[in-house]
């Protein structure tokens, strides 16, 4: 038995929103990861399994290759490579799925339309501090993914039967890449609970992993190596670490989307390494990864210094400047707040 954790309300809402509902559109973040593709195509085999004929997921951007393979994700719509055809479901749809974002920003171009259509929006979401903009927000930053919230709904619609095996594999592949592989924010039993229920259902958790973490190119693989031979930096005395990449550096190893993903979990495998960070160059901003071990909140150190947040051990930010002046606010600010010193100065005022 799972604790009720999304209030009775917001359930009663959604599922009358199910019920009555013909057409319905899903959208997720920019940059879409693997629980923001595992939980939109949980809930898209979901509404098809009830019998709704009209499901588009949409994504502002692509998402990497290794997420490809779960079923339903030939079908994704990429804002980016068809703006109109995006743009007019998401202005039909009866209702409008944001899973995995929290406020507008996070879908970039999307977000006026988003904002400005008709259709009855809710919010599934794990991410601190949901912006009012949906009309049901199932926000709970307590629980691991929103994948996982996304199996919690459908079970607490009395619907668990339709939940079936692909929807299954969505779902868990969501949960497994939020968690690291259930290796952070994972501690609680119910997660396990969840996955047990989802075996049932007939995936196999092994060949998912497989799938995602045992399937990257040479390229990937040389660049990584590069990352941590040429460009990690660590600071031992704040048990922090930092690695960069410039868009010269990404174009030598022929970088493709989720090239990199995974890359800043790198430096915490080093003893005494508390916290850490990967800044690379995008192709309008310069984007943060941060993830921290233990007490030290790097969702913290986001939301001071890169206009992010996230969760205390997983996070990630944004900055708008060149990669140089990225890398200069990441070291006052590690001089500011580091694993040693954090409790000392949490309630100072953001710069």
């Amino acid at each position: 038995m799972l604790t009720k954790i999304i209030r009775e309300e917001e359930i009663q809402h959604v599922k009358k929103y199910v019920e009555k509902g013909d057409t319905f559109v899903i959208i997720t973040h920019v940059a879409p990861d693997g629980d923001a593709i595992g939980s939109s195509l949980g809930l898209y085999h979901f509404l098809s399994e009830f019998g709704k004929d009209n499901v588009s997921v949409i994504v502002p951007n692509n998402f990497p290759s290794f997420y490809r393979w779960m079923p339903g994700a030939k079908d994704i719509v990429i804002h980016e490579k068809y703006p109109d055809f995006s743009e007019q479901l998401i202005q039909g749809a009866d209702v409008i799925f944001c899973l995995d974002f929290n406020e507008p920003k996070r879908i970039e171009k999307l977000a006026s339309t988003v904002v400005a259509a008709d259709g009855r929006k809710v919010m599934i979401d794990h991410h601190l501090n949901p912006s009012d903009f949906c009309r049901v927000v199932m926000s709970y930053p307590e629980v691991s993914s929103t994948s996982e919230l996304v199996f919690r709904f459908i079970c607490r619609m009395g619907m668990y039967e339709l939940i079936n095996k692909e929807g299954a594999e969505c779902i868990y592949t969501g949960m497994m890449t939020d968690t690291g592989s259930f290796t952070y924010n994972s501690n609680h039993p119910e997660i396990y609970t969840i996955i047990g229920e989802l075996i049932k259902k007939g995936i196999d958790k092994d060949l998912i992993y497989r799938r995602v973490n045992q399937v990257y190119s040479e390229s990937r693989l040389r660049l990584m190596g590069f990352s941590l031979y040429e460009k990690m930096r660590v600071f031992p005395e704040k048990h922090s670490a930092l690695i960069t990449l410039s868009n010269e550096e990404l174009r030598r190893f022929r970088y493709v989307t989720g090239d990199t993903e995974g890359f800043v979990n790198l430096p915490l495998s080093i003893g005494g390494i508390q916290f850490s960070v990967f800044i690379r160059e995008d192709k309008d901003y310069i984007k943060v990864s941060l993830r921290s071990t233990g007490e030290f909140p790097c969702n913290e150190f986001s939301a001071r210094y890169f206009n992010g947040g996230g969760h205390k051990n997983a996070s990630g930010g944004e900055y708008f400047g060149t990669l140089e002046e990225a890398v200069k606010v990441f070291e006052e600010g590690l001089y500011e707040l580091n694993p040693n010193n954090f409790e000392e100065i949490k309630n100072k005022p953001k710069i």
